[in-house]
């Protein structure tokens, strides 16, 4: 079976990618190469995946034809692609167009494929809002234009689902760690802090915040148990994380745990539309798709230091 991976020289969807190798399937990626951050990061991702026989299309879902660049015989499509996160530099063009006009050209794409089984949209727990602790059928309540756009690109997939035209499922991530985050993202900037003597610039009450940190590996566990399930998750929208919350202190104690240093700390403003609780509820996700992550924190953290010691020490 094909498979297509978009974003696939991003952090999840790498991982993802790798799942899916090892498991037999054909793998084809996708990502635009956008320098939001480092490139170098980025190449290093491709490079593993190159290794493996996993090659990635340099394309732009905004702009490039897909009929002509894609194949057209995929069984599924996972689509990660987007602009990610709150940051004071991206605009809200920035998450309009890669959240909202890249899904609707990709969905476009889709529905001319004859034998498409199912499409799998990556979604977030900032749909929720400031608060993101409950079940599915909540109503939602973006607090940024991350959570806005990435809301609107969920209905974008679902609705093709109400219309019939295809299967699809949105899978909705809770505040992933491991290998390969994003270098702004908060575990591999406190361990390059670390390593680089510098100080962590923390957000003022951030370190009271609660979050269902889930490490990579229990998210891929979650998006690849979809497939072959296209009748029980049609139409569905399911959280994925763990249901163990850590305080930001806590996520900052596990780190100097793990190095056995005390971190430089510097306060900074708060951050507007950064959310103060995130906690999986994950009952849907252990009904359908018999879900359970199991990485511990402090066994997360080992792994990701171990990474960022062969890649960047």
């Amino acid at each position: 079976m094909k498979i297509l991976v978009t974003g696939a020289a991003g952090f999840i969807a790498s991982h993802t990618c790798e799942r899916l190798k090892a498991l037999g399937y054909e793998v084809v990626g996708l990502d635009n190469f956008s320098p939001y951050y480092s490139l170098e990061l980025k190449k290093l991702n491709e490079k593993a995946l190159n290794s493996i026989g996993v090659d990635i299309i340099n394309a732009d879902l905004r702009t490039d034809a897909l009929n002509e660049i894609l194949p057209h015989d995929l069984d599924y499509i996972i689509h990660y692609a987007a602009q990610p996160g709150i940051s004071a530099t991206s605009s809200f063009e920035d998450y309009f167009s890669n959240n909202i006009i890249a899904t609707k050209n990709l969905l476009d794409f889709a529905l001319r494929l004859i034998d498409l089984k199912l499409f799998v949209n990556i979604a977030t727990s900032s749909i929720y809002g400031l608060e993101a602790t409950y079940p599915e059928d909540r109503a939602p309540k973006p607090a940024s234009h991350y959570g806005v756009t990435k809301l609107a690109a969920e209905q974008l997939v679902l609705q093709k689902s109400r219309e019939k035209q295809l299967k699809a499922c949105s899978l909705r991530l809770y505040s992933v760690f491991g290998p390969r985050e994003r270098p702004e993202k908060m575990y591999t900037k406190l361990i390059a802090c670390a390593f680089n003597n510098e100080a962590f610039p923390l957000y003022e009450g951030s370190e009271k915040h609660l979050r269902s940190f889930t490490y990579v590996d229990d998210i891929v566990d979650g998006v690849i148990s979809v497939l072959g399930k296209e009748e029980a998750v049609d139409g569905e929208v399911i959280n994925l994380g763990t249901e163990v919350e850590h305080t930001t202190q806590e996520g900052i104690d596990a780190v100097e745990k793990v190095l056995g240093m005390k971190l430089k700390i510097n306060k900074v403003p708060a951050r507007a539309g950064d959310q103060l609780r995130t906690k999986a509820n994950i009952d849907k996700a252990k009904k359908l798709l018999n879900y359970n992550p199991q990485t511990t924190l402090i066994e997360g953290v080992k792994k990701q230091v171990a990474w960022y010691k062969e890649n960047f020490l």
